[in-house]
């Protein structure tokens, strides 16, 4: 993570819808949370901020979500932010920004799903009606996705290795089982399909127990929609995968719900190291993020063993 350097404060924000937006400029605002990308100020009731502040990819993925995410929009069946306003690179701030609008609902690290059935067939309706044919000049996926599973065996690997030796998978061989399978598996031969790509718990919203929003489309692509499809494991309680696969259409292959499981052991993995770093204290940990990656561990471990 590589901070921006210059502090972004309420003043700032406020600065940068006067010189841009000014019918903007007199509404109240102030923090709504720090991402892993981008912060995010609340506006009024009903919109917020986003600005690039960690990462130098920030601004390409703000650019993505202003382009594409309007006209996705609304044919989903769960709310998601939808962009407004663009903001410009500017002396006040070189780099661009969005208003977006305000999606209620807690982070499902923090509050996660309790109404199993009610969430599984949520998300499943989600990513049907997402998991479209998508236009030849719609954007690639990074960090590997959208690429052949087995060309992030090196990476998975290293994950694994680093997990063990932190005492964070009791069983290592068991989830190379699970990754092992799933990489053998045959690669994506259908169309290329819009995709979240990054739907790991803080990136889901919940209320009452069950899906209401799904948020930061910054890594959305167009690929192999095992990807999407790793949020069974990611994000429902125990028992419940089942009854999300039975929902979503069309029916998932054999081999598309293998390529998942192995997507879903990466993003474990991850949301692991990402946890036991905010434990400790480390930098870009977040200690949210190990309870639920551990949970999803044990459900793909316990359903490979069946």
């Amino acid at each position: 993570m590589t901070h921006t350097e210059i502090e972004i404060t309420a003043e700032l924000v406020r600065g940068l819808l006067r010189d841009q937006h000014p019918d903007l400029a007199d509404y109240p605002v102030k923090l709504g949370a720090r991402g892993w990308d981008n912060q995010l100020w609340r506006l009024r009731d009903d919109l917020a901020v986003r600005l690039p502040w960690a990462t130098q990819d920030a601004d390409a993925l703000l650019r993505k979500e202003h382009t594409w995410l309007p006209a996705l929009a609304p044919r989903l069946p769960l709310p998601v932010p939808v962009p407004q306003r663009l903001g410009e690179p500017s002396p006040r701030l070189p780099r661009p920004w969005i208003v977006t609008t305000w999606m209620p609902g807690e982070p499902a690290d923090r509050a996660p799903v309790t109404r199993g059935a009610k969430a599984a067939i949520a998300l499943a309706a989600f990513l049907t009606a997402l998991h479209q044919p998508a236009p030849d000049e719609a954007p690639a996926g990074r960090f590997g996705r959208g690429a052949p599973l087995a060309d992030c065996s090196a990476g998975f690997a290293k994950q694994l290795a680093e997990a063990a030796e932190r005492g964070l998978i009791a069983d290592p061989d068991a989830v190379r089982a699970v990754w092992d399978d799933a990489a053998a598996a045959p690669d994506w031969a259908g169309p290329a399909l819009w995709l979240h790509g990054d739907l790991h718990p803080a990136n889901i919203l919940t209320a009452d127990g069950t899906l209401c929003g799904v948020i930061d489309f910054g890594d959305l692509f167009a690929g192999d929609p095992a990807c999407d499809l790793a949020a069974a494991w990611s994000l429902l309680p125990d028992d419940t995968a089942d009854l999300f696969h039975a929902a979503y259409q069309p029916a998932p292959e054999a081999a598309t719900l293998r390529r998942a499981r192995g997507w879903a052991v990466l993003r474990a993995l991850s949301g692991l190291l990402i946890g036991d770093a905010g434990v400790h204290g480390r930098p870009g940990g977040k200690a949210t993020w190990g309870p639920p990656a551990h949970a999803a561990l044990q459900r793909l471990i316990a359903t490979a063993q069946r």
